[in-house]
């Protein structure tokens, strides 16, 4: 399903490509005139790549964070992560922030990036003075959404006509600028992080049964609880520094893998990626045919699957409880 939804995803778009165009033209481009190789490889293969590859960093992200903080609800967004990377995102447009450092294009995921890392790193800080229970955690998430949400608005009522114009488009989240490079670097950090993923399974399935349970096994909860979410920030970071905030991911993705396969970490994390992969790359082809003619940003096609199924969530909880 992932495999055709890229197909598809590379199909989708004003210049109309069968699906036979796009197998050759993928496996073998020399066989295409030049101008159908640019709109695949230059165009929309980058897009259709950066999708999956968002996708899979968001919906890994969201699963390890439901199952160390042993809540259904929690997402990336949860502990305020999004919000620091798109306040990061918005001084680097009102300020116009450059150097010879960082080349100008990525400024702004730079600014993004490092606005997400110092979040995780306040939360876990305080996590440390406070304590590092669940619900101390995740309260010092919910009341830095609320901080840089107001830091956010605050930056838009200041910032001129061009910057609020730039501003409110970064925070819808958007596939357009995809680039191979850009593509390198979210997948770099997606391979790095996936192996230590895969190394805490067991740990992570054994928390699942509860805290008492998992320490009766002889596991450091705290330490693993702050090496997850370290794990997390990272994944978001990478993940949105290049596209924006790009909600729901990590909520609905790791609900479908665990539909899927369980609650057996072996493959509830990877189900998560790949759904989240496939998530994203659905509401990209969404995002070209919702509105003949306009790209959509795919932060509002995300939002607009997201909330049924979270209002569902909470509804099912309420019934539950």
């Amino acid at each position: 399903m992932l495999a055709a939804s890229v197909i598809i995803n590379v199909m989708t778009g004003s210049a109309g490509l069968d699906m036979m165009t796009v197998i050759t033209g993928i496996l073998d481009p020399s066989s295409l005139d030049r101008t159908t190789q640019v709109i695949i490889w230059e165009v929309r293969l980058p897009f259709a790549i950066l999708a999956v590859v968002v996708g899979a960093c968001l919906g890994l992200a969201g699963g390890e964070m439901q199952t160390v903080l042993n809540n259904p609800l929690a997402s990336p967004s949860t502990l305020g992560v999004m919000h620091a990377a798109a306040l990061g995102g918005s001084l680097a447009i009102v300020f116009s922030l450059g150097s010879g450092v960082v080349p100008e294009a990525y400024v702004i995921p730079f600014c993004a990036f490092i606005g997400a890392m110092l979040a995780i790193f306040c939360i876990l800080g305080l996590s440390r003075m406070f304590g590092s229970a669940l619900d101390t955690v995740v309260l010092f998430g919910i009341a830095m959404v609320f901080a840089l949400d107001a830091l956010i608005s605050l930056i838009q009522f200041v910032a001129d006509s061009d910057s609020l114009q730039q501003i409110v488009f970064w925070t819808m989240g958007s596939l357009a600028r995809a680039t191979w490079e850009k593509i390198g670097i979210v997948g770099t950090v997606l391979a790095v992080c996936l192996p230590f993923s895969i190394f805490q399974v067991w740990q992570m399935t054994a928390l699942r049964g509860g805290e008492e349970y998992a320490r009766s096994y002889g596991m450091a909860v705290d330490r693993l609880r702050y090496t997850v979410l370290f794990r997390v920030s990272l994944l978001t970071a990478a993940a949105i520094a290049f596209t924006g905030v790009i909600g729901f991911i990590g909520l609905i993705g790791p609900h479908i893998a665990r539909m899927a396969f369980g609650e057996d970490h072996r493959f509830y994390l990877p189900g998560c990626a790949l759904a989240g992969g496939f998530i994203l790359s659905s509401a990209s082809i969404i995002s070209k045919t919702i509105v003949p003619g306009i790209l959509v940003p795919d932060g509002i096609v995300t939002a607009l699957i997201g909330i049924p199924l979270f209002m569902g969530l909470l509804m099912s909880r309420r019934r539950k409880a």
